[in-house]
């Protein structure tokens, strides 16, 4: 599978099967993030992986009780451990970690797995379930594991409706 062709199947997957995602399987995705780009090269992303299935419970809890956050084989939480903020003001963590989860999520696909971007979480909760120290960001969640449902990516806007060239020309 190509690139684009995996960007173009990848969706947000709220239904997983109940089948472990296989340890080669996991590594490869893991090695698409570790692969990303990152600010200065700090690579400053750490992902904590859940597979254990009464923490993959206690992380839908804190996931604000959304089941398929558990129902997922493989809950990897995105963390990072740099507070360094670009010239541009924005803060490194949450781009690098960003960068290396879509990586993830594009790989996955790739793998015939499935993935969702979870956002919807509480990072205190998240960071006493796993014993993350204070001192690390704890940025995105993301299920993994076999899709349940074959549901169709969401309908994008056209180019026009999303580039400009040369200067900004969108309505306000």
């Amino acid at each position: 599978m190509d690139v684009l062709e995996a960007i173009n199947k990848r969706y947000s997957c709220r239904d997983y099967l109940d089948r472990p995602v296989e340890p080669d399987k996991v590594k490869k995705v893991l090695d698409a993030a570790r692969l990303a780009p990152s600010a200065r090269n700090f690579q400053d992303w750490r992902f904590v992986i859940v597979t254990d299935k009464a923490l993959r419970a206690k992380m839908s809890e804190a996931a604000n009780n959304q089941k398929f956050v558990g129902q997922a084989p493989v809950i990897i939480v995105g963390c990072s451990n740099n507070n360094h903020v670009m010239r541009c003001g924005q803060a490194v963590g949450p781009i690098d970690v960003s960068i290396a989860l879509e990586h993830i999520a594009l790989q996955a696909t790739a793998e015939g797995l499935a993935t969702c971007w979870i956002g919807s979480f509480y990072p205190e909760k998240v960071r006493t379930i796993l014993g993350i120290p204070d001192n690390i960001m704890v940025i995105e969640m993301m299920t993994l594991g076999y899709p349940a449902d074959q549901k169709k990516p969401p309908k994008r806007e056209p180019l026009q409706a999303i580039v400009s060239y040369e200067k900004w020309s969108f309505k306000a």
